[in-house]
């Protein structure tokens, strides 16, 4: 089915209660495991239409933020999915409580059940208006970013159109670029630090309702890390610094060089890879879709035919247009059993790796869209992120087609960029854990925290007060997931490591990679992250070895890497 032709219906919110209520009551009679069994699938089928029908929403939402239906049902989404979430725990302690439990433990595997502990232990019904109230304040944001309209060189774009001049080989269209964006969020600073000062003082607030110091814990609970901790991450940020910055530094010095600018350069000077130009993708949104039908044919039966499905039900919304969210993201339509695919292309290399990306997500659900529970359909959201950045290095060997002459120029900028991007996505992490550790600071005190980490995570750029917001220690106001999804970002970092291993793989052999890959990705959400590692012949990232043995193999193909004829 195209997905202009699946029907919202809004759900009845007390219907589903009461209907939840009484299968649980059934299911708290039930006799044999039989019986308890048919009714988890009856809970299962409710849940799946009702996240059904708020995906919808979601999605038709980021679509067009100023359309007034999908507006006015997006602000019940908000209000009524914690509650929700009330009748959801009941469902969990009866689950947790059954005297089936090993029965069910046997069939569906453990980790739907430790994945509900943490449910449990990270709920209270006086959350639920809190939890409202976050939704609220997060789709403030989603809105005030979508709203964004930049005057530039005679015209007017969102955030998003503008990205295209933020990567301009003309040094001074690139640096105005730059300072235009900086300008709409300087103007807008006052709203941003308001959103951002209330979400860290309701989150705190929530924590403290369920017993905790600050929200820290609550919010490793709100992520469902279920096979690592704090401690495990603090050593993967020091081990980041250890090794990762040293290298990625190296890849800037070069770059340097290569532009003819000093060290450290601005951050509009550090958006350039190549001074005649960043790859750019061969051809135009369709033809970018096209080579991905070829990329997808060519790399296995399994992925031709998601794919080409994704295409047929246009599952696909990927142009930017005014009053679109900002962003990309894939979610899963339960009731049709197919993902679905947002995002916002530009006319960059990112165009082209959101067909690997987010497919790479998308193509995991395809794998796994028949799993019980539903929730082990994906994975936790660090092991997700591999999915979709391993998949972008398989996706490497297709270059040619995406990017015609600026093929090579990919291959080394896509390398160099995943290395980089690791301090980057660690730098965001230690920022939350510094913000929610310490609720009391101001917007100002936040600011300088995030100056004062670019320091540690990021030396090679320049902070001169040349470019708004950005040399002030305000661009972390930009990172969607800061806002509305709090410690997400390490998942990007530990999920990165894990696709550099792939990378080394795909040098040696693409296709005994490709067989990894799939070994990873067939096994769902059924196991916890490192198991999942395991179970495939993958290292895990938080082996410090894992993640200097992967820095060192990245350093020599770019330190040997042919730049010839490339200016």
């Amino acid at each position: 089915m195209k997905f202009k032709d699946m029907k919202y219906e809004r759900p009845d919110i007390e219907a589903v209660k009461a209907d939840t209520a009484a299968l649980i009551e059934r299911f708290e009679k039930a006799t044999t495991y039989e019986e308890a069994r048919e009714i988890m699938l009856e809970v299962e089928k409710l849940n799946a239409h009702v996240q059904t029908m708020f995906n919808l929403v979601t999605i038709r939402h980021s679509i067009d933020t100023r359309d007034e239906f999908y507006d006015k049902e997006n602000d019940f989404v908000d209000e009524h999915e914690p509650e929700l979430a009330e009748i959801g725990i009941l469902w969990i302690k009866a689950l947790l409580n059954s005297p089936f439990r090993k029965d069910f433990e046997e069939e569906y595997g453990k980790v739907a059940f430790i994945n509900a502990e943490i449910r449990d232990r990270s709920f209270k019904p006086e959350l639920v208006p809190l939890m409202q109230k976050e939704n609220e304040l997060s789709s403030q944001y989603d809105k005030l970013i979508a709203s964004a309209q930049i005057p530039f060189k005679g015209e007017v774009y969102t955030l998003s159109q503008l990205s295209p001049f933020k990567t301009d080989v003309d040094d001074q269209i690139r640096l105005e670029a730059w300072q235009a964006e900086g300008k709409w969020y300087k103007d807008n600073q006052a709203e941003l630090d308001r959103i951002f000062d209330e979400l860290v003082k309701l989150r705190t607030e929530s924590a403290k309702i369920l017993g905790h110091d600050n929200f820290v814990p609550l919010g490793y609970d709100r992520m469902t890390r279920n096979c690592y901790d704090k401690k495990d991450v603090e050593r993967f940020r020091a081990a980041v610094v250890k090794y990762l910055v040293p290298v990625a530094e190296n890849i800037y010095r070069t770059r340097v060089e290569r532009l003819g600018k000093s060290y450290p350069m601005s951050f509009a000077d550090n958006a350039l890879e190549f001074r005649s130009g960043n790859p750019r993708p061969a051809g135009d949104p369709e033809y970018i879709l096209k080579q991905g039908d070829a990329f997808y044919d060519d790399l296995s039966p399994e992925t031709s035919e998601f794919f080409r499905t994704m295409r047929e039900n246009e599952l696909l919304d990927v142009l930017s247009t005014e009053g679109k969210q900002a962003g990309g993201y894939c979610t899963g339509l339960m009731d049709y059993h197919v993902p679905f695919i947002f995002a916002n292309f530009n006319g960059t290399q990112h165009d082209v790796e959101v067909v690997t990306h987010e497919a790479g997500h998308a193509f995991a659900y395809w794998m796994n869209r028949f799993r019980i529970p539903s929730e082990t359909i994906w994975p936790g959201m660090e092991s997700a992120e591999v999915h979709s950045m391993s998949m972008e290095f398989f996706g490497e060997y297709w270059a040619e087609g995406f990017f015609g002459d600026d093929a090579k120029k990919f291959l080394y900028s896509h390398l160099s960029s995943s290395i980089y991007f690791i301090p980057y996505g660690t730098m965001v992490d230690h920022f939350q854990h510094e913000v929610y550790e310490h609720p009391e600071m101001t917007p100002a005190e936040r600011h300088g925290v995030w100056k004062k980490l670019l320091g540690i995570y990021m030396p090679w750029m320049k902070l001169d007060g040349e470019i708004p917001v950005y040399s002030e220690g305000e661009g972390w106001q930009r990172q969607i997931h800061i806002y509305r999804n709090p410690f997400y970002y390490i998942d990007y970092c530990l999920a990165q490591t894990v696709a550099l291993e792939f990378w080394a793989m795909i040098q040696e052999d693409r296709a005994k990679a490709w067989e990894h890959y799939m070994a990873y990705t067939k096994q769902g959400g059924s196991e916890v992250f490192t198991d999942l590692l395991k179970n495939a012949g993958l290292e895990s990232p938080f082996d410090e070895k894992t993640l200097r043995e992967v820095c060192e193999k990245a350093k020599a193909y770019l330190d040997d890497f042919d730049l010839e004829g490339i200016a």
